[in-house]
């Protein structure tokens, strides 16, 4: 312990090997020193060869004529030492960081988003790249200084995301690196941004309906300034068209965009004198409000009324009873397009910006049947 028990707090053991020849006030214990980290000069000492020679080998120098026995004598002194290689000044010799920033909203601390981020990450780690990822929480303070110390890092490149599909005005100190906006779009086209085929997706929902049988199909939205609700209502009409289905104003609620609304505007279209036999919801969320209101009408899914939902939740499509029929939200793939756009924009292999809506896939369950022949009316 250094102290003995039985002479008091002030005796020494016998054990002096803690007093260094500096006097008592080295004998205080602590952490052991620490061992000096391996320098290159090291590396080349224990592999016999020089440090220029060490450079080029752990560098992967090209056009060096090093032979592949001396080169594995450098990698076994250097595993054998611990050495590692100062990336800061490896990277500054070659105006590289290898690194790409990502400035998000809320993405980070949002699971059902998050899957852009593990879509990014998965393509910058195949590319040797560290993804440095930033939350803002909206907060246009932190957004600045988080884009201002990427760039003071000397980040290759920017993915500036938002948690869903919107129109943003970027800064302008974004335009100091390569930038490309991920859920995000901007009036530039100069600029790169990559987002949800809404009306594709949106389209695709009705066509399933139709295809069922559909005629009389509900939609329910939340009225927002963000363009999924008029880019997949367009979808919607579109599929109506397409098939010489009359458009009916009436087969439209709109309520706030979360189970309480979904109950609430299905709940109204239920009402109707000639109800829908399916209802297309806007996200899954209000679908699964639709669901309550179904069951509160004595109905059920999908033998009474069908329910497509949009954005594929999977803390809630899946679990529904019966599971939640929906279009798919690409998150991963936007999150793999953005990086991989990137990496071109950075070998020099893009030719300009790029602009891309990339399919919502369709995800069957169990929540979309044939609609049950009407009983007729009594005379």
């Amino acid at each position: 312990t250094g102290l003995d028990r039985e002479g008091g707090a002030g005796s020494l053991t016998e054990d002096r090997t803690a007093v260094s020849e500096e006097g008592p006030a080295a004998a205080t214990t602590g952490p052991a020193p620490r061992r000096r980290r391996a320098r290159m000069s090291d590396v080349a000492q224990a592999a016999g060869v020089s440090t220029t020679t060490v450079s080029l080998v752990l560098n992967d120098k090209a056009g060096s004529s090093i032979p592949d026995v001396t080169k594995e004598r450098v990698f076994e002194a250097s595993r054998a030492l611990g050495y590692r290689a100062n990336a800061v000044a490896r990277n500054l010799r070659r105006q590289s960081s290898e690194t790409i920033g990502l400035i998000s909203d809320t993405i980070a601390s949002t699971p059902f988003a998050g899957l852009m981020i593990r879509g990014a990450d998965q393509v910058a780690a195949a590319a040797g790249m560290t993804l440095t990822i930033v939350n803002t929480e909206r907060d246009p303070e932190v957004e600045a200084r988080a884009i201002e110390s990427m760039l003071a890092r000397q980040v290759d490149a920017l993915v500036y995301a938002t948690m869903w599909h919107q129109v943003v005005e970027p800064p302008p100190i974004l335009r100091e690196t390569h930038v490309v906006f991920l859920d995000a779009r901007t009036d530039d086209p100069a600029d790169s941004w990559v987002v949800p085929d809404e009306e594709r997706g949106g389209h695709a929902a009705t066509q399933h309906l139709i295809e069922h049988g559909h005629t009389r199909i509900g939609y329910i939205h939340e009225q927002n300034p963000y363009p999924a609700h008029p880019e997949r209502f367009a979808g919607y009409l579109r599929a109506l068209a397409e098939s010489d289905i009359p458009f009916d104003p009436d087969l439209v609620a709109v309520d706030m965009n979360d189970p309480f609304g979904g109950t609430s505007a299905a709940a109204r279209l239920l009402a109707l004198p000639e109800p829908p036999t399916a209802i297309q919801c806007y996200t899954d969320r209000m679908a699964m409000g639709a669901y309550r209101a179904i069951r509160r009408a004595g109905l059920s899914v999908p033998d009474d009324i069908s329910v497509i939902g949009f954005d594929n939740q999977d803390q809630i499509s899946p679990w529904l009873d019966p599971p939640l029929t929906t279009m798919q939200l690409p998150h991963e793939a936007m999150g793999r397009w953005a990086v991989e756009h990137l990496l071109r924009v950075l070998s020099g292999e893009a030719e300009g910006p790029r602009q891309q809506r990339l399919e919502c896939p369709l995800v069957v369950r169990d929540s979309v049947a044939a609609p049950r022949a009407r009983e007729a009316s009594s005379p």
